[in-house]
Parts: C-alpha cells; structure tokens; sequence
C-alpha cells in the first residue's frame, strides 16, 4: 500500500467540495465532523480515517475508493476492482442472480490472470506451451 499523502488529499477534497458548491461548514455538518476538524484535513494537518473519509465521500456524493486512493490506504488496483464491484452492483438494467453471477464470471477471470501472471513465462496451468488461442474459462453453475 501506498504512504498517506494528506496534503494531495487535503487539496483533492477542497477541490471536490468546490465543485460541489458546499462550503467548508456545509460539508462538515454533511459528514458529521467538526468545522475545525475539516478544516485541518484540508490543510494537510489531520489525517482522518477510513471512517471519516467514507463520511465525506457520501457528503460529496464520491466513492469513498476514490479517497482512500487519494489517502493512500487504497492502492490503485484494488480501486478499480472495487469500482467494478460497485458498477455492476448498481447496474439497474440487471436482476440481483445475474449481477451475482457476472461477479462469479468477473472473479474466475481475475484468479484465472493472476495464476497465468505467477507461471513462468511460456507454460500454461497445465505446464505446457502457451496456445496461441486463449479459451474463456466460466465458473463451474450451482
């Protein structure tokens, strides 16, 4: 994981409130914390917790993934992992069993990749030679 970098944070969030059009107390009352409290986070002075930020990200109407990134407690990847999650689960055009199953689908990739990721380079899972096809593994159906 990366370092906490409040500064960049402080600064990301006065920018977010800015184009929410909120004043500093507005967002403060909002997430329920203290105007001076905010106003150190802001300045670089405080660093909140996950708690706190995901308090401020609803205030803000953000993902709260995309401020634990700016904190710092959120590498990247495991962002936009999380971003894909919330995306497919928010989807209304889906029923709840196939945004269910597009998860299993969406998790069998991603273990499928990082088990071809940990083979040494030319071998398959089986240990043979690399196809020149790649086949679409599905999860086994219940």
């Amino acid at each position: 994981m990366a370092s906490l970098n409040v500064g960049n944070l402080g600064e990301y969030l006065r920018e977010q409130r800015r184009q929410a059009q909120l004043s500093l107390r507005q967002l403060a009352d909002a997430a329920g914390v203290s105007n001076p409290y905010l106003s150190q986070i802001e300045r670089g002075l405080r660093k909140p917790s996950a708690d706190i930020l995901q308090q401020l990200a609803k205030a803000l109407r953000i993902s709260a993934e995309t401020l634990y990134v700016q904190a710092g407690i959120l590498d990247e990847r495991d962002r936009d992992e999380v971003e894909t999650r919330a995306v497919i689960l928010s989807d209304p055009s889906i029923n709840e069993r196939q945004k269910q199953v597009l998860l299993q689908i969406y998790d069998a990739f991603r273990k499928e990749n990082a088990l071809e990721a940990d083979e040494a380079p030319g071998e398959d899972a089986a240990g043979g030679a690399d196809s020149a096809g790649d086949d679409v593994a599905m999860p086994p159906t219940n």
